[in-house]
């Protein structure tokens, strides 16, 4: 896979002195809907996107130039949602940044998602220039993202760069030893990045639901846990790759009468340790990778000098089963290499864990982050290059 060119930078756009720029940030944070005193208030969850977009803003605004700032939040599909107002981003961003103009959330209209040309020249109306600092959606080719650099001088955000040239190092000059470690549902959700990184990792360090068709297709028994059966096959190529790919040799299981995430339902919790010739009972889900695995485990990540992880261990959101996730977070924390979140459930279980600082460098882009390190490149990212030519 060959690197792609490089980005044209803020500093491409020359003086910015009473220049009207228009910037694609991603501040899709979580809201939650609180009461008070018989009215409902929106309440931002987690700031850390929009902590991360105030580098580039403040840069903008502080060589004179105007901004508006423009965003989806949340799900609206196409139409008014008052919980997906943009209203709380604005009033926190202008907190920090008075003068800043903040549009309404762009997925109110159906033409965002559309890619509508002329939604996109409603958005730049009156525009000078153009900014994308939106990692987390430039895997979308929606109007927002995609169009702006038809017609505007065009340049990459701080953050879209630092997560560019971040991810991108892990594919075509990774230190050695690099570790990946993958977690989360299904397999079919990240075997495209899985096969990329597979050519350029030393080791994969396999946990989460997409373990089970690993161990399914080693000849395991996996009970009832989560497996997809169409994907043993990659699961059995990966295995045979040139890149170690470690699965787990122990897991914690629970009889299907505990209903996941509803611990007052109780349900047997068990141990299964596949070296000594156990499998996982029928009627046990696997839910969590067990302390033989995550010692192991740790030793790996001990000894790298790279580490990109992706994906929970188990189904962290349950204090029963959340032992993995936060023992590799741990892991991850100790390690002395140069370590990388992947962004979505991976950030989340640093945050949920009180464990944000345990990495060197967190994404801000689950999906976004996955799809670069696969493809190597985004829509988002080619739409910039395209102006620059």
């Amino acid at each position: 896979m060959s690197k792609p060119e490089s980005l044209p930078t803020l500093e491409d756009l020359g003086d910015l002195k009473g220049k009207k720029v228009l910037v694609r940030s991603d501040l899709n944070v979580p809201i939650t809907v609180k009461t008070f005193d018989g009215e409902e208030v929106c309440e931002i969850g987690d700031d850390f996107r929009l902590r991360q977009s105030l580098a580039t803003l403040y840069f903008l605004t502080e060589n004179g130039a105007e901004v508006t700032v423009m965003s989806h939040l949340g799900r609206p599909k196409g139409a008014y949602v008052p919980k997906c107002s943009i209203d709380p981003i604005r009033k926190w961003l202008q907190k920090f940044i008075p003068e800043i103009n903040v549009m309404e959330n762009l997925r109110f209209d159906p033409r965002e998602e559309k890619n509508s040309e002329d939604f996109v020249l409603e958005l730049i109306k009156g525009q000078d220039y153009f900014v994308n600092d939106a990692f987390g959606v430039s895997h979308r080719e929606h109007a927002s993202v995609v169009g702006p650099p038809k017609y505007l001088k065009s340049a990459a955000g701080r953050l879209l760069k630092t997560e560019v040239d971040t991810l991108l190092r892990m594919l075509h000059d990774p230190s050695s030893p690099f570790v990946v470690i993958v977690g989360g549902a299904k397999i079919s959700e990240k075997l495209g990045v899985l096969k990329a990184l597979s050519k350029v990792a030393d080791v994969i360090l396999v946990g989460g639901g997409m373990a089970y068709t690993f161990l399914a297709a080693c000849g395991h028994g996996i009970g009832d846990s989560l497996f997809e059966k169409d994907r043993v096959e990659d699961c059995k190529e990966l295995l045979e790759s040139n890149a170690k790919v470690m699965i787990p040799t122990d897991v914690i299981a629970m009889s299907k009468e505990g209903e996941i995430c509803r611990e007052e339902k109780g349900g047997q919790v068990i141990a299964v340790d596949f070296e000594v010739g156990n499998d996982i009972p029928v009627g046990f889900k696997g839910l969590d990778i067990g302390l033989k695995t995550t010692e192991t485990y740790d030793e790996v990540i001990a000894g790298a000098s790279l580490v990109f992880w992706n994906g929970p261990m188990g189904v962290f959101e349950d204090p029963r089963f959340r032992f993995g996730t936060k023992q590799i977070a741990l892991s991850v924390a100790n390690c002395k290499g140069y370590t990388v979140v992947g962004g979505g459930d991976s950030a989340k279980a640093l945050a949920d864990l009180d464990m944000e600082g345990a990495a060197d460098y967190v994404s801000t882009g689950g999906g976004a982050s996955l799809e670069l390190l696969e493809f190597g490149d985004l829509p988002g990212l080619k739409a910039l290059r395209k102006w620059s030519k």
